[in-house]
């Protein structure tokens, strides 16, 4: 991967935003509200509980968390996607930009705009709710790794899907993470699933950062190998995203269906 080419993507994406107000906006206005909702209810919940456990690090944290890694998704998806609405793989791809430059400018206007995101959830949850991540310490750190790394896979993987199927497929993307949340224990503690469930969110990085979160708030320490296994799992499941990527696109160029691409088709 060449550091030009792929600062030539995340430029591409930055001019897309200074220059559409409407693109700019959903960074803030869907972390804004889910953090508003959730902190209320959170305090709520604290209010009209007799025990001593404090809701709103636990599930406005959560929410939080599970905010951002939804952000780094969509940061690299969106950023596909507007190659697929303006058509304009063919021009990218007549260039001598490599798949590699590709994914790695999606991967960059990702951290770009989940970062933007991120700063606003910490303002807001600190200003308005008084909860703050500086409180967790250096756990906060490898809390956040994970969830990075997890949201940079399943968008590298959605915008894989799209690639195959075509444009239309578009819809099969945005509720991925409504369909991963149950599985990842983000509001709950996977001992609540049944065993079927608990198998699946084995092999999901966010099950351990929110089960590592919940011990902490509850005064454990939070498990070091069970963070490196969260850790190792969102790696290799970017190499597997990436992996499929190339795949599909090879697939693509080799059948014409890159040449054919349309909002019409679903091949």
């Amino acid at each position: 991967m060449s550091m030009r080419p792929t600062l030539a993507v995340v430029l591409r994406h930055f001019y897309l935003l200074r220059g559409s107000p409407a693109r700019i906006l959903p960074l803030f206005a869907w972390v804004t509200i889910d953090i508003v909702l959730w902190g209320f209810l959170s305090h709520y919940l604290t209010s009209i509980t007799s025990t001593a456990f404090h809701f709103v690090p636990a599930l406005l944290g959560a929410v939080l968390l599970w905010d951002f890694c939804i952000r780094v998704m969509q940061g690299v998806t969106l950023a596909f996607f507007e190659d697929v609405w303006s058509r304009n793989f063919l021009n990218i791809f007549a260039t001598p930009l490599t798949i590699s430059d590709y994914v790695g400018g999606l991967v960059l206007s990702s951290i770009a705009t989940s970062s933007v995101g991120l700063v606003v959830m910490l303002v807001l949850a600190s200003a308005v709710f008084g909860l703050s991540f500086f409180a967790l310490g250096a756990a906060a750190v490898p809390f956040l790794m994970v969830l990075f790394l997890f949201g940079i896979a399943i968008g590298i993987f959605a915008c894989a899907i799209v690639l195959r199927l075509g444009p239309a497929a578009e819809w099969f993307i945005w509720p991925i993470p409504a369909l991963i949340s149950p599985f990842a224990g983000v509001l709950y503690p996977l001992a609540t699933l049944p065993p079927w469930m608990r198998a699946v969110s084995y092999v999901l990085p966010p099950s351990y950062v929110f089960e590592g979160l919940r011990r902490l708030i509850q005064g454990g320490a939070v498990s070091a190998g069970r963070l490196a296994a969260g850790t190792a799992l969102a790696g290799l499941e970017i190499l597997l995203a990436c992996w499929y990527f190339r795949k599909v696109y090879r697939h693509a160029v080799k059948t014409g269906l890159i040449a054919r691409y349309s909002a019409e088709s679903l091949n």
